[in-house]
């Protein structure tokens, strides 16, 4: 089949095209290479198959429409690009507003005019639930926990988009989900946790595993906001793209809806907990300079997944041990990706 994927040189999107690829699908990849790590995670796509690339800038509502009228046969859409830090969108809210919630509408339009009737999967975010006051927050063991949601957070929770970043994506959650009531596009929304694994060049204002590992190894300097308690559950790459699947193949039930995707309340991780494993495998302390809290920052996310094992037959199967493993092992013997 023909899967349109944008954001596809990203680290999400590179390894959903590559699974593709492999599969001897076609792949049409539309990015603007914006990212740190693009341009080489689009070199090492090239060779692996039926692939179609498009330098592109989604908030360009023409160039968007033409590219998906010219792939009108697409079989599936995974649309993955965006603006995707917090701390760049207070500093150009303007630039996150267009890159996400135009973007994501220009996609849209673009699906619709083309008339694309194949699964459309977007990849939002936790941010959309905000800072979630009324969940009371507890500490255990050193990290924090919710007080009384043992299973993490359910779609149920109300939206509360604080911080242009959420807002804009969240603006984009819900345009993404209205097509479905409205014009019929079997859209699926994916609020996904913190995604980890291959291929990720992750910096210090996003993709947090990845950015401590590659610190580590390459003893760079690393900052720690808050006091390092603050939890995510953490989801590998490969889990994710298994979600992916499950959402196309049960799309009949899925689309329209909204699913919660992370690691689950089974593979938590605290800022210390990731530098404490990354310590024993180096055998050496970690230096890291204390910060104070960003905006935005949950001291507690952590997702509940019930929803998408029951109704897309799909659980993780990778835990955050072996996932952070994997990582490390990965990164290391990749050093030169990140000089």
């Amino acid at each position: 089949m023909k899967v349109i994927i944008t954001g596809g040189a990203g680290f999400i999107g590179c390894n959903a095209a590559s699974r593709y690829l492999g599969r001897g699908d076609e792949v049409v990849v539309i990015d603007n290479l914006s990212r740190v790590g693009g341009e080489r995670n689009l070199e090492w796509l090239k060779p692996q198959g039926a692939l179609t690339f498009a330098r592109i800038d989604i908030r360009d509502a023409a160039s968007v429409g033409e590219v998906f009228r010219a792939h009108a046969d697409a079989r599936l859409v995974l649309h993955l690009a965006g603006q995707v830090a917090v701390t760049t969108s207070v500093a150009d809210p303007r630039g996150d507003f267009e890159a996400n919630a135009l973007g994501t509408f220009n996609v849209l339009e673009a699906v619709r005019a083309a008339r694309i009737d194949a699964p459309f999967i977007y990849a939002s975010t936790n941010k959309v639930y905000g800072g979630m006051a009324s969940a009371a927050i507890v500490e255990r063991d050193g990290r924090y926990a919710y007080a009384g949601l043992p299973e993490g957070v359910a779609e149920s929770q109300s939206l509360d988009f604080h911080s242009p970043y959420g807002c804009s994506k969240g603006a984009a959650d819900q345009y993404v989900r209205d097509y479905q009531r409205i014009y019929g596009l079997p859209t699926v929304v994916f609020r996904q946790s913190c995604i980890y694994g291959y291929r990720q060049f992750g910096v210090e204002d996003q993709g947090w595993v990845a950015w401590f590992i590659i610190a580590a190894l390459l003893e760079r300097p690393i900052t720690i906001y808050g006091d390092g308690r603050q939890v995510r559950d953490i989801l590998f790459i490969d889990d994710l793209l298994d979600a992916y699947d499950a959402a196309a193949r049960n799309i009949e039930r899925a689309a329209g809806q909204v699913y919660n995707i992370g690691g689950g309340s089974a593979n938590v991780v605290s800022l210390r907990d990731l530098l404490g494993q990354l310590e024993r495998r180096e055998g050496r302390p970690i230096p890291r300079t204390p910060d104070v809290w960003r905006a935005g920052d949950q001291r507690v996310y952590v997702s509940d997944i019930r929803r998408a094992q029951a109704e897309l037959d799909w659980t993780p199967k990778v835990g955050a041990d072996e996932g952070i493993g994997k990582l490390y092992e990965w990164v290391s013997a990749n050093r030169r990706l990140f000089q």
